[in-house]
């Protein structure tokens, strides 16, 4: 494996991780009912903790990683000199402390009291999103082009983790529709869901389509480009992933209004979670590439 191969799977599992602390933390916090809240984010106790720890260990191996390809290969992973130099001296290594920093205050999270938990979480992983934005595609222009590029890139990482992150919530809510005395909560905090999705899609096609042009000034039509073919992919997998989500809106959640069938329902949300972790895999990879 190579160090470029190895970033790659680290970006891979921050994003992931971070997208389902953000978007879990804040549909939590913003659209569910207290009381609900806290039986779901009982049930996702451990799976964020466990983001949480993936986040921070992906963390620590990005900055050995970056060295590695800027210098001569893994011989120079570890290296102090090395690593010095690109923590202190490239725009890599001041976005890394930025979300060393932010990383760590995610992980602190889980001190808090029950009742800020889900707010801090929420807080810090957006954050982390934002510290994307100060380095790679979004850091290559300059002057006011660069302040517009990473405002948009911002807006694009928050409304897409959002939408994708909150999906596992969602999915557990959908077991409590026909049973147990959180029904009435459940079918607000899924109703809230769709409403609130219809803003976080639009917001992440219109700021796709932006940081397409930012980058190539068009669309992306010269394959001979690896970053190209990889941004084409991915615009064909949010493109299902918008479709089967307007399916389910428009067609399986009236359905279920009338026989209170699950199954339809379930299986669109399974399906755009895994659509959506095809989504963050082909952003980690073409994310390291030359756009043309």
């Amino acid at each position: 494996m190579t160090p470029d191969t190895a970033l790659v799977f680290c970006r891979l599992l921050f994003d992931a991780a971070v997208i389902l602390i953000w978007g879990s933390s804040a549909y939590l916090c913003a659209l569910v009912s207290p009381e609900l809240a806290r039986v779901v984010g009982d049930r996702l106790r451990w799976l964020s903790v466990a983001a949480i720890a993936v986040a921070f260990a992906s963390t620590v191996a990005m900055l050995p990683l970056r060295t590695a390809i800027i210098g001569d290969g893994w011989s120079d992973m570890l290296t102090p000199e090395m690593l010095g130099a690109v923590l202190t001296q490239t725009d890599v290594g001041k976005a890394w402390m930025v979300q060393a920093a932010g990383v760590v205050l995610l992980g602190a999270t889980v001190f808090l009291p029950y009742r800020y938990r889900q707010m801090g979480r929420a807080v810090f992983a957006a954050l982390l999103l934002l510290s994307l934005t100060l380095s790679g595609h979004a850091a290559m222009n300059s002057g006011w082009l660069r302040v517009l590029h990473r405002i948009n890139d911002g807006a694009h990482l928050l409304s897409g983790g959002a939408w994708l992150g909150a999906l596992v919530p969602v999915l557990l809510i959908l077991s409590m529709l026909g049973r147990g005395t959180l029904q009435a909560d459940a079918r607000v905090a899924v109703m809230r869901f769709s409403t609130a999705g219809h803003v976080a899609v639009a917001l992440v096609l219109l700021s796709g389509a932006a940081n397409t042009l930012l980058i190539l000034g068009g669309v992306p039509s010269d394959w001979s480009f690896s970053y190209q073919r990889l941004l084409s992919a991915k615009i064909a997998v949010v493109a299902a992933m918008v479709l089967i989500a307007v399916i389910n809106r428009y067609v399986f959640v009236p359905k279920f209004a009338r026989d209170h069938s699950l199954l339809q329902l379930k299986i669109c949300v399974i399906t755009e979670v895994v659509l959506g972790l095809v989504v963050v895999a082909l952003v980690a990879w073409f994310g390291t590439l030359q756009p043309r």
